[in-house]
């Protein structure tokens, strides 16, 4: 295997071979995908590193899943489920275990865990919360029937099962709304106007979003979240380059069969989440979610199946905020996308890896709705969060992820036991990943020229205004009210949705402000023109990037079968010859202004296509 001999940061890529590759500073050009090693003289990673870095991944994935859970059973009306929570539970994680191998295997390609956020949860909550006075009948064995109630005392009557289908519904509308988009190839097209002063802002304000329910979490005993939140500092950066004792991690036919591996970096969210686990139990700490909590015992085996609980329930108010949901969730997917690109020191994902993966997260989320789960699948931050932590990637390490969420999906008892995470651990763990994904956006400004005017505009109204608004509507001393429910839900789900709101400014405001290409940051870095890094990359560093995001071959082979209107999902052979051209001068351009647009090249429409 070929090494860099220029000096190797300890970041990890993924390659094909689920072999993380050591890439030498920015400027330099990433290696081959034949030459994956890790950046740390261990070698290539074994299976057993591997399942250690993916149940720290999965600690992070059900620190997020109970969090969104919890928030969302504490908002439903009085009343009970006529099952125990740990299933619902249960279909999540099997819905998250199934969207993430689709999404490693033929999406993005990316190590991304999907996994619910706060795209889903805002527009659930704003749906479960604006709930009209309903009246339920259930005439025989048919399904449930609404009408409004004119009684008093009528909204008591509702059950919490049906508010749960009716967010199933939205779910299941948010996933085809989304599939739709990534098959039309809107995500790629749009991805392309994307430069840094779109996408940091919103890197800024996800890292952001969250500090409240973060802070709900610590404050239940904020003795246990800062021991958690110190522990976790301190293993993944006070000794993050600490090696220790040597192991035989390689054959003894390369230079030396004692490695040393930096143990603590890679374990840097395992051991203080079981250490903290293990003090709270000894003290007695019973600092759980009741709401997750049942009186009755969870089965061992269950096969989730579509209509479990009843089919998803779809109403107007469904349908709006679905599409809210859609909408927030494919700008937290593209920003995820260039976020993990970024930390692995990828070229950033062309087109056709952008739609496939938006796609699949979208068929994940129909699936989820149709499991009766109340949360949609989308990339997932604090994950990517994990990945810097660990400054280690590995598309084995996260389909592991989605095999161990599939397994525990079908034992609603096993998933009842990690209901018993303290209230601060989950808090704590969040806390952490979403710090990272906060510092890799305000990292990122400084590709584009951040002392220009334009740009200080754009960047903070953008992060202002997608801060203001939602606060704006929670302290509103009167709710919005059109005088129609179903566009009500859909306003307020979109203007309480930080990361649309900063991927919305920052795109409008990027692409109608007149700028020359170095001021905007389009000729360097983070998600330049796809046209500027091909001129600095070599062959090599094409055929890599085609790799990394490429189909696998058995189903590449199937590309030029595919119908003509989805040719945007595979890089396509015969669109390569006709894409030539190199980069523009710099010059004031405004992508969307009429007659001063700067029409994207050709080059850079499927900038890293299978040969």
């Amino acid at each position: 295997m070929s090494r860099s001999h220029l000096h190797p940061i300890p970041l990890h890529s993924v390659g094909s071979q689920d072999a993380p590759v050591s890439l030498p500073r920015p400027l330099a050009v990433p290696q081959n995908s034949s030459s994956h090693t890790w950046a740390s003289p261990c070698g290539p990673p074994t299976w057993g590193l591997s399942c250690l870095l993916a149940l720290q991944h999965f600690l992070v994935l059900a620190s997020l899943l109970c969090a969104s859970h919890l928030l969302l059973l504490r908002s439903l009306p009085p009343g009970g489920l006529s099952y125990p929570p740990a299933q619902l539970l249960a279909s999540s994680f099997f819905s998250c275990g199934v969207s993430t191998v689709l999404q490693t295997g033929m999406g993005s390609r990316l190590p991304l865990v999907q996994a619910p956020s706060l795209e889903f949860l805002i527009p659930a909550l704003v749906l479960t919360s604006q709930k009209l006075p309903l009246a339920i009948q259930t005439p025989g064995n048919s399904s449930v029937v609404l009408h409004l109630c004119r009684r008093p005392g009528c909204h008591s009557l509702e059950l919490w099962n049906t508010s749960l289908r009716e967010v199933s519904g939205a779910v299941v509308v948010s996933g085809l709304l989304q599939g739709m988009l990534g098959l039309l190839g809107a995500p790629g097209r749009l991805f392309l106007h994307c430069g840094p002063l779109v996408l940091a802002p919103s890197l800024v304000v996800a890292g952001l979003s969250a500090h409240r329910e973060v802070a709900q979490f610590c404050s239940a005993h904020w003795g246990l979240a800062l021991l958690l939140i110190l522990l976790m500092v301190v293993c993944s950066q006070h000794l993050g380059s600490f090696q220790v004792p040597p192991c035989p991690w390689r054959p003894t036919s390369t230079f030396s069969t004692h490695i040393h591996v930096p143990a603590f970096r890679f374990l840097s969210v395992l051991i203080p989440v079981a250490c903290v686990w293990v003090i709270s139990a000894l003290l007695g700490l019973s600092i759980i979610p009741l709401q997750l909590s049942a009186p009755t015992q969870a089965p061992w085996f269950w096969l989730p199946h579509p209509g479990e609980w009843d089919w998803p329930l779809l109403t107007p108010r469904a349908l709006t905020a679905g599409i809210s949901m859609a909408l927030a969730a494919s700008t937290s997917s593209l920003g995820c996308y260039a976020l993990c690109g970024q930390l692995l020191h990828l070229p950033p994902p062309p087109p056709h890896a952008c739609n496939r993966g938006l796609s699949l997260e979208g068929l994940g989320s129909v699936l989820a709705g149709l499991l009766g789960s109340p949360m949609g699948t989308a990339s997932s931050f604090p994950n990517v969060g994990t990945v810097s932590l660990f400054q280690a990637g590995s598309q084995r390490v996260t389909h592991i992820v989605g095999l161990l969420c599939m397994g525990l999906g079908l034992s609603p008892r096993l998933t009842q036991f990690l209901t018993t995470i303290p209230l601060p651990v989950l808090g704590g763990v969040l806390g952490v990943t979403q710090a990272v994904v906060l510092s890799a956006g305000f990292s990122s400004f400084h590709l584009a020229d951040i002392d220009s005017g334009r740009n200080v505009f754009i960047v903070g109204f953008s992060i202002f205004m997608a801060l203001l608004l939602p606060r704006w509507l929670r302290e509103a001393p009167v709710p919005l009210n059109t005088g129609w429910s179903p566009l009500d839900v859909l306003l307020c789900s979109l203007l309480a949705e930080p990361i649309f709101l900063a991927g919305l400014l920052g795109f409008l405001l990027e692409n109608t402000i007149s700028g020359t290409r170095l001021e905007r940051g389009l000729s360097q870095g983070l998600l330049s023109s796809f046209v500027a890094q091909e001129t600095q990359m070599s062959q090599k560093s094409r055929e890599k990037a085609a790799q990394e995001y490429g189909l696998p071959f058995p189903i590449q082979d199937m590309c030029p079968c595919i119908p003509q209107p989805l040719h945007f999902l595979c890089p396509m052979s015969e669109d390569l010859g006709d894409e030539e051209g190199g980069p523009s001068e710099p010059g004031e351009t405004a992508d969307l202004l009429p007659g001063c647009g700067e029409s994207c090249p050709a080059s850079s429409r499927e900038g890293f296509r299978s040969k």
